[in-house]
Parts: C-alpha cells; structure tokens; sequence
C-alpha cells in the first residue's frame, strides 16, 4: 500500500480550473503532481509555480503550464509534503532542501494542504531535524550562534559534498529533539544573521491529507482556518 501515493491523488481532486497552484517537493508531492499532470492531460486548465528545480523539471515533464513567483500575486492552493506535524498543525518542512521556496509559495498561498503518510503524524514536532536554510557567507558564524544556543546544528552534507539549495545557501539541520519549546527556537533562529529561512511551518494549513496503511485517506480539517 503507497501511503504517500494515497494522499497525493486524493490532494489532488482539490485542484480545480483556474487556479494557481503550487506545486510541493519530495516523495509525497510527487505523486500529487503526477496525477495534477494527468488532470491537465485531461483538460485541467491551471497555471502551477513548483518550489523546486527538481519539480519544476516533473512539471514541465507531465506538460503543467507553469509560472515563476514573480509572476503571480497570490496562489489559490499550495500543496506540500511534511517531514513532521502536530496535532496543534505545527510542522516541519525541508528534509528534501526546498523550505525557503516553499515557504514563500505556502504563504501567499490562500489555501494550504499538507499530504503525508501517517508515519508524519506526531504529538510534538523535533524528533525530525529542523532544517535551517543560511547563507554561504557567514556560515561558520551562523553555525556558532546556533551551537552557542545550544541547538546542535549539522551541516548538510549529500554525496560526500556539503549540500547546496537551489537558492546557492547551505542547510544546518538542528537535532533539538520532540518537545522544544518552539516560539523560542523561532525566534532565536530569526535573529541570527545569515538565517534566510527556517523549516518551522506553523499552522500554517487549512488541511492535512493522510495515507493510512489501512489503505484509508484521512482528511484532517484545521478549525483555526
């Protein structure tokens, strides 16, 4: 049973024509924006911005007309994977690297689905590594102000190579563990020069999608939105 592949057809069906969409990164996502490329193949009119070089290459792939941020002045439907979420809606992104343009797509976006598998589903969000997203200049600094907070930060690194963003900026993964106080990471974090963006997505969707391994889709509504 594909959980991820469960989520991300039923996300999906909430594409409707006209809109803007945005269109997520990583395993889960992709499923949706497969089955957004066969709705278009279908008729679909959309226009869609990917928050990522990897899905913008899927998109144009599957024939997704697509648009870049500085085209457009809101998004109707952002839809995106989570690496972990409470139930209090407060997640965190940027296990695959994309957070920033993610971040940007989420929040002009007037509707967010997060799509996951039910292993994403946690009581307190921080057993997942908190990414954050800093620049290449002032780095080692950066690191220092994190490690001085005591938020254990770990340079990304992929294929023996320190990782790099399509923004060209460096991740630090910070190891906080379930149960950190989140106001006060968010705000320290944000005061650290060199910090472009962090992985803390907070309440941020009107609803999350969830594939069980019962082969059930569970539609979590957000009252708050």
């Amino acid at each position: 049973m594909d959980m991820k592949k469960l989520a991300g057809d039923k996300a999906a069906t909430y594409v409707k024509d006209g809109m803007v969409v945005g269109l997520g990164t990583g395993s889960t996502a992709y499923h949706m924006v497969n089955a957004v490329g066969e709705m278009v193949k279908n008729g679909l009119k959309i226009q869609a911005i990917p928050t990522s070089k990897a899905t913008e290459a899927q998109a144009r792939e599957l024939g997704i007309p697509l648009l870049t941020i500085d085209q457009v002045d809101h998004v109707d439907l952002d839809i995106d994977g989570v690496d972990e979420i409470d139930p209090q809606f407060n997640a965190i992104k940027g296990g695959g690297g994309a957070l920033y343009r993610e971040k940007v797509v989420a929040t002009l976006a007037k509707q967010v689905i997060w799509i996951m598998d039910e292993s994403k589903l946690v009581d307190k969000i921080g057993a997942f590594h908190l990414p954050v997203e800093i620049a290449q200049y002032g780095s080692k600094q950066a690191m220092a102000k994190m490690e001085e907070y005591g938020f254990h930060p770990v340079l990304r690194v992929r294929d023996g190579k320190t990782f790099v963003t399509d923004n060209g900026n460096f991740i630090a993964d910070l190891h906080l563990g379930a149960g950190f106080d989140i106001e006060d990471v968010r705000e320290k974090i944000s005061g650290i020069v060199g910090v472009l963006e962090h992985g803390l997505f907070l309440n941020m969707c009107k609803r999350m999608i969830v594939g069980c391994a019962s082969g059930e889709v569970k539609v979590i509504e957000n009252p708050a939105k």
